[in-house]
């Protein structure tokens, strides 16, 4: 692959151009399957959605992370920055002196956005988001009757009296001039008869929206879109949302198959954070959104990785090199030689998103199966200017390094080979 000439590379480009559809393929940004575009594949899917990030109420429920302060308002500015339309924060327990700094934070950032408390369940609840100063609340419907005194210690005798009370909150809730979402939660044990019930009365209390609150993470795609489809029958004026969990890693398909039914605002959190198996990523829903399907979200994608990496180092929990989008290896094939030359032709075949896009990077490491392709690519990186002749005897003293040492090498070690072959 070493002896490509630009004739070659110009008719491969060609070749590949061919084979792109505009909005599937954007330069710079995207080459996605062309099916990926037409409805008569994906069905109808919205114009836009509203990522809602939860990822501060989230990191709270994590096993072992207690955050500072000074980090977690940095993370939580970033966050605001990052264009997320809506933010729900620690709700009203935590100190309130707090919390409504972490609002004052966020508005700083972003002055439209809309902050929401959790996990509302009372009138005095209400009272003390409003006292706060939450734009939004979230009113808790548990999927039970009696059961759903599990988290409640006022236990209800019946599923009438849980919708009863919810629509108190509700009315509450709007008589005090906030928006207000209608938190169905443990969705997947509500059938279909009981759900339009309960969105029925919930919407003529006045609620903004309903959101499918999936806990156990036990609702697929396809069920997700039926519940969405159920809500919006029952009561066509209400905004839909969906907050799914990542049981079977299907929580973006879980939000997109529930976009593609009506649903308008999906619940994520950076890296996917939450107790259990996690949320739906933030990066990885708004890529596909945006990317493979062309519906806005209105997030500042380039700021993706840098956030996500902040919630590493606010957490401790490391997601895996290869996390979707934002993984250290997400945009990594290897060091190959084909990979180089992939590269060079046309830098979306293998990956099919920009990496920059999102403000991650490409790596083509120097590794045991690299030619003298990936070599020169290398040296080319660290500045070393190589004659060409010589770049055989370089990759061959890395390639014995690298079988010695048994990992790859650092860049000042192929820096030290580099300058050992040169000057000899």
């Amino acid at each position: 692959m070493d002896d490509l000439t630009e004739a070659q590379i110009e008719r491969f480009r060609a070749d590949i151009d061919a084979s792109r559809t505009s909005g599937a393929y954007e330069p710079g940004r995207w080459s996605v399957a062309p099916g990926n575009r037409d409805t008569a594949v994906t069905g109808v899917l919205p114009e836009h959605v509203r990522l809602r990030d939860t990822s501060v109420r989230a990191i709270e429920s994590m096993p072992g992370v207690v955050v500072a302060r000074e980090a977690k308002t940095a993370f939580l500015r970033l966050l605001a920055r990052s264009g997320v339309p809506e933010i729900v924060t620690s709700g009203p327990g935590r100190d309130l002196d707090a919390l409504r700094s972490d609002l004052a934070v966020i508005r700083e950032e972003q002055p439209g956005c809309v902050v929401s408390c959790p996990f509302v369940s009372t009138l005095e609840g209400v009272d003390l988001a409003r006292d706060v100063g939450y734009d939004a609340v979230q009113i808790s419907v548990p999927g039970f009757g009696p059961a759903a005194g599990i988290y409640d210690p006022l236990l209800p005798a019946s599923r009438e009296e849980v919708v009863r009370r919810a629509v108190a909150v509700v009315k509450h809730a709007r008589a005090q001039g906030l928006r207000v979402t209608a938190a169905l939660t443990m969705v997947s044990y509500l059938n279909e008869e009981r759900l339009a019930e309960t969105v029925s009365a919930l919407a003529g209390a006045g609620a903004d929206e309903t959101t499918l609150f999936d806990g156990p993470g036990a609702v697929g795609p396809e069920a997700f879109g039926r519940l969405v489809h159920v809500t919006k029958s029952a009561a066509p004026d209400l905004e839909v949302g969906i907050h799914p969990h990542n049981t079977f890693g299907l929580g973006v398909a879980c939000a997109v198959a529930a976009a593609r039914a009506g649903a308008t605002v999906v619940e994520s959190s950076v890296n996917g954070y939450c107790g259990g198996p996690g949320n739906a990523d933030l990066a990885a829903t708004a890529a596909a959104f945006e990317a493979l399907y062309g519906v806005r979200t209105g997030v500042r994608l380039d700021v993706l990785t840098e956030l996500a990496r902040m919630g590493a180092e606010l957490t401790g929990h490391i997601p895996a090199p290869n996390q979707p989008i934002t993984g250290r290896d997400a945009f990594c094939w290897g060091g190959g030689d084909w990979v180089t030359v992939e590269r060079e032709v046309d830098p979306l075949l293998h990956n099919c998103v920009e990496p920059a896009l999102f403000g991650n990077r490409r790596r083509v490491p120097l590794t045991p199966q690299s030619g003298p392709r990936t070599t020169a690519a290398t040296l080319r990186r660290l500045g070393i200017d190589a004659d060409p002749a010589l770049v055989p005897a370089i990759m061959a003293r890395c390639r014995a390094e690298l079988d010695a040492l048994g990992r790859l090498l650092t860049d000042e070690e192929i820096r030290a080979i580099a300058r050992s072959v040169l000057t000899a």
